[in-house]
C-alpha cells in the first residue's frame, strides 16, 4: 500500500526533525514524505540536508490548510498520512492503519487514539476528548476530536469531497471531517498512535479566541447538504450562537449582539418549522 506523508510546518525548525525521525522510524515505510514549508524564517529550509529523501517544497506563508492541499496536490500514493510538525508517531501508527484498510476495503478513512504531552510530561487527555469510535459525525459536531495527525485517508475521498477550506484561520479540520463524516464511515483505531505536543505560544489553538465563530461557518454550510443529521446541526448552531452572544454581551459587542440574536431566531424557527 503507497503511502504519502504530508507535512506542514512553519517555523518548527527542531521539533519537525522530532516529527520526520518518527516518520523515517515506522515498521511500514511510506512511499514518499512531502515537507510543505509555509514561509518560514527560521533555519527549516535546512531540513532536506538532514532528510534527503523528503521533498521539500516551500511556500509564501499562508496558513497550515493551503500547506496541506499543496502537500495532497503534490501525492503521487493512492493514500495520504498528515503530520502536524509539533507532533509524532509511535513507530506501529503507519502498520497498523495500513493493516485495517487492507481488512477493510470499503473504509476509506481512519483516525487513531492519542497521547498529550506538555512541556516533555505527558498529561491526563479531557475526558470530553476521549474517544468513542460510534458516529464520527456526532462525536466531532461540539468540537474536532480528530487529530489530523492521527488521519490515513484515501487521496480519492479527500479529491471527491475537497480539500481543507483556506477561507477558515482555525477549525479547518473540524469543517473537513464533518463534511466527510456526513457520508462516509470513519473508522476509529483505538490505540494512542501519535504523541500531541503542546506548549508552544504561537500555536493555532492558542492564537484565536471564540473558536466556535469559526465552527458556525462550517455548520452553515453543512445544512444545505447533510440531510442525514438536520436536527443535529440546527440544535449545534443554537447552541454555539447563544455562547457567542454570551461572549458578545460580556464585552459589550453591539454589532455582534445584533446577529447573534437575529442567527438564534432564524435557527429556532427552522427547528420549529422542521419539527
Amino acid at each position: 500500500m503507497d503511502i504519502t506523508v504530508i507535512i506542514p510546518t512553519y517555523n518548527r525548525y527542531e521539533p519537525l526533525q522530532r516529527a520526520l525521525h518518527s516518520v523515517y522510524a515506522q515498521t511500514y515505510q511510506p512511499k514518499e514524505v512531502i515537507v510543505v514549508d509555509d514561509g518560514s524564517f527560521d533555519e527549516t529550509s535546512q531540513i532536506i540536508k538532514q532528510f534527503p529523501k523528503i521533498k521539500y517544497i516551500y511556500q509564501e506563508n499562508a496558513g497550515v490548510s493551503s500547506a496541506r492541499n499543496l502537500g495532497s496536490i503534490h501525492a503521487t500514493s493512492e493514500w495520504i498520512t498528515f503530520l502536524d510538525s509539533d507532533d509524532e508517531w509511535d513507530k506501529e501508527k503507519l502498520k497498523e492503519q495500513v493493516t485495517f484498510h487492507a481488512n477493510n476495503e470499503h473504509i476509506l478513512i481512519s483516525y487513531t487514539d492519542e497521547c498529550w504531552v506538555r512541556n516533555g510530561v505527558e498529561v491526563k487527555i479531557p475526558k470530553k476528548f476521549q474517544k468513542i469510535g460510534q458516529d464520527a459525525f456526532l462525536e466531532n459536531i461540539s468540537y474536532c476530536n480528530i487529530a489530523p495527525s492521527s488521519v490515513f485517508i484515501a487521496k480519492e475521498l479527500l479529491q471527491g469531497i475537497g480539500f481543507f477550506d483556506e477561507s477558515l484561520e482555525v477549525c479547518e479540520d473540524y469543517d473537513l471531517w464533518l463534511r466527510i463524516a456526513c457520508k462516509n464511515e470513519v473508522a476509529l483505531l483505538n490505540k494512542k498512535l501519535i504523541i500531541k505536543h503542546a506548549g508552544a505560544d504561537d500555536q493555532l489553538s492558542y492564537k484565536y479566541w471564540g473558536m466556535d465563530r469559526f465552527r458556525v461557518q462550517t455548520l452553515e454550510k453543512l445544512f444545505g447538504s447533510c440531510e442525514k443529521y438536520h436536527n443535529e446541526i440546527l440544535n449545534n448552531l443554537l447552541h454555539k450562537y447563544g455562547l457567542l452572544l454570551k461572549g458578545a454581551l460580556k464585552y459589550d459587542k453591539i454589532s455582534e449582539i445584533k446577529l447573534y440574536n437575529e442567527k438564534i431566531q432564524y435557527y429556532k424557527q427552522l427547528l420549529k418549522v422542521q419539527n
